[in-house]
């Protein structure tokens, strides 16, 4: 979803490293490659030298985005550069969120399609195998109704970035009712590991609960375990996620 233009021009936060953008890059085609984002959904990553400022593609599909599709914002979600160019509508998730957790470095909003179900039912959704351990608190679910009443659930507007940025609250990953997600990470390869791995354990619980029986999920001790280390399992398959898309 897109629109057109925005009222404030703010000045940009200085340069960044190509590698920067080009790892953004990759980070879109990355989730359209594993079938987290299709012709939906975005990625962004803060600016490395300027904490109010975040860098998100221009409103396009994730796995045809170039450099040149960048633009940065400021976090009020104020383009700094517009060109006329198209702009998500839902760039207020991103904003909002880098707003209210200064942990964050970079957030991934998805329609991740087997985590949906858990959007909207009463199973919650919880780690199921030590890849999603990342999962260890229980994941809140967003509710827009609540913040606005009846809506097309687009995150369209700040009060609605910010509502959701509060129900995410200290937890890696918010559930958006009948919407999708958001996963957010301190690097841009940790938000895309997550985003990745939410929707492998939602299908494995899928189908743990398929197969029937109660199930043995990881329990809290067992994902600080996993995680108490720095969370740095994305660095192996990083590499392997731009090879298969042909990217360095």
């Amino acid at each position: 979803m897109n629109n057109k233009s925005s009222a404030v021009t703010p000045r940009s936060g200085g340069p960044v490293d190509p590698a920067e953008i080009n790892d953004l890059v990759a980070a879109n085609r990355i989730l359209a490659d594993q079938g987290v984002l299709d012709g939906y959904g975005h990625v962004s990553v803060r600016h490395s030298g300027a904490a109010d400022r975040y860098f998100l593609s221009r409103s396009k599909s994730p796995a045809i985005i170039t450099a040149e599709d960048i633009m940065e914002y400021d976090l009020d979600s104020n383009p700094v550069d517009q060109q006329g160019r198209l702009m998500y509508i839902e760039r207020y998730i991103h904003g909002e969120i880098y707003k209210s957790r200064p942990d964050v470095n970079a957030v991934v909003h998805s329609h991740s399609p087997t985590v949906i179900p858990f959007s909207v039912t009463t199973v919650k959704l919880r780690p199921i195998c030590h890849m999603s351990a990342f999962l260890k608190h229980d994941v809140p679910n967003f509710e827009i109704r609540d913040c606005d009443g009846m809506t097309d659930l687009l995150i369209r507007n700040a009060r609605h970035g910010a509502a959701l940025a509060r129900t995410l609250g200290s937890s890696n990953v918010a559930l958006m009712r009948g919407h999708g997600n958001v996963c957010v990470g301190p690097n841009l390869m940790t938000a895309v590991y997550r985003a990745v791995y939410t929707e492998v354990n939602a299908r494995l619980q899928a189908q743990a609960i398929a197969i029937g029986g109660p199930i043995n999920f990881l329990a809290p001790e067992e994902c600080e375990l996993i995680t108490g280390r720095g969370d740095t399992n994305f660095q192996r398959p990083w590499e392997m996620w731009k090879s298969r898309i042909g990217m360095k």
